[in-house]
């Protein structure tokens, strides 16, 4: 096996470009992104993502030593002396709600293409259980001509990056590790060791390893759930979820989910992944899939709520004036992948109704692109009939309610997040 370390990471995303900075303290690392713009951006010290820790990437960036430091590329030839390849593309579901493995595929056979005697590729995308041995493995094997386990070696690591949290970073979660034969298990699990700091999980096979990473954001997902539907539940009976909560957790043993919007690059998506594996075996998943229909519909819940809000006091709908505070998936972060509060502002156009949206957090280009929707961008906010707070971004808590409430508006808290007097209702 190769000794000398010369790392890959293929993708410079929120998951990517951590890994690339933490391996490039100690290794040679080439981190590698076929959208330039993203390249260049980063070379400039500049990350949208906001993932990144700028001072360690700039240092890692302008390292001279011959065993460390990172090189940002978007060059192919650039990766030819690197043997160990590590791919952090995304897993995305198509409109179908189907695995599409595109990105993974095509990644697979940009390294077949590079593949040498004793490479070792590592997945960390998100998949079902058997995908890199199944469906890339075969990819790599026909474009490099090389033999699985004989020429070269294949593993997976499940990231474990939790978007916007700043405790709890990259080499303070437990990683899990696993490889292709024992002795390949062994040096990706030391690999991963030398960085993280929390320490390593070494998983008996690589299948095993990737449900590992299924399950971990399905259990999520049926958990939240489950407390999706009680605030539906509760809702027709004039409670405030919130306050039962609270109530219930005063046992030691109950788990304190919240309700709200399920979007994002995990807890939305990748349960879709396990379902298809399932049903490829014959089995239709009962749980996770009634779980999926409550999180989805979550949003449309949102806006017909509010709807009926404003036609109890009597309100227009047809070009009544809604402001949705926060587009991202999630608080305190920029990542709009698969956000939810798509939802509410669809149905909220679906009854003429005139809705503005902001977010300090999400790039305006990209909502704009992905989701042809123009954001506000500023603060000095207008009238309007309706507000929603869809995601609990700090800088909202400073936003004046008291004017709005004066001026007529309802408030609708999905987040429970501002104090309660300030809302007409919370989710």
């Amino acid at each position: 096996m190769n000794t000398k370390k010369q790392i890959a990471v293929i993708g410079l995303g929120y998951v990517g470009l951590p890994l690339a900075i933490e391996f490039a303290k100690k290794y040679k690392v080439i981190g590698f992104d076929t959208n330039e713009s993203r390249v260049e951006e980063l070379k400039r010290i500049e990350d949208r993502t906001h993932e990144a820790n700028l001072e360690d990437l700039e240092i890692v960036c302008n390292s001279e030593g011959n065993d460390a430091g990172l090189t940002l590329s978007s060059s192919l030839p650039d990766l030819a002396a690197c043997n160990v390849y590590i791919v952090t593309v995304p897993t995305p579901i198509d409109h179908l709600k189907r695995p599409d493995l595109e990105p993974l595929l095509a990644a697979s056979k940009m390294l077949g293409i590079l593949l040498k005697a004793d490479d070792i590729v590592i997945y960390e995308s998100t998949v079902y259980p058997g995908c890199t041995e199944e469906d890339c493995v075969p990819v790599l094997e026909k474009i490099s001509g090389l033999k699985y386990n004989v020429d070269f070696f294949c593993g997976y690591s499940p990231e474990r990056i939790n978007p916007g949290d700043k405790i709890n970073t990259l080499t303070k979660i437990k990683k899990v590790t696993s490889g292709s034969t024992p002795t390949i298990s062994k040096e990706i699990d030391q690999l991963y060791a030398s960085i993280i700091t929390a320490g390593t999980h070494l998983a008996p096979s690589i299948k095993v390893a990737e449900a590992s990473k299924a399950i971990e954001n399905a259990q999520r997902d049926v958990n939240i759930s489950f407390v999706n539907e009680l605030a539906l539940i509760f809702d027709r009976m004039n409670i405030d979820t919130a306050d039962v909560l609270a109530a219930a957790a005063t046992k030691w043993n109950f788990l304190n989910y919240k309700p709200g919007l399920v979007g994002g690059h995990c807890i939305g998506v990748d349960p879709y992944y396990l379902v298809h594996k399932a049903e490829a075996l014959g089995y239709k998943p009962e749980v996770i899939l009634s779980g999926r229909r409550v999180n989805d519909n979550m949003g449309m819940f949102v806006a017909n709520k509010v709807i009926k809000m404003l036609v109890a006091k009597d309100k227009m709908i047809n070009g009544a004036k809604a402001l949705i505070l926060g587009f991202a998936f999630k608080e305190n972060c920029p990542d709009t992948r698969n956000t939810r509060v798509i939802d509410i502002y669809k149905e909220l156009k679906s009854f003429s109704m005139e809705v503005d949206v902001y977010d300090p957090w999400a790039n305006s280009a990209e909502v704009k692109a992905e989701y042809n929707i123009d954001m506000i961008q500023d603060t000095q906010f207008k009238h309007y009939d309706l507000i929603i707070l869809a995601v609990a971004h700090r800088q909202f808590l400073d936003v004046d309610y008291v004017n709005f409430k004066e001026k007529g508006a309802i408030i609708f808290d999905t987040k429970s997040f501002i104090n309660r007097n300030l809302a007409d209702a919370r989710l």
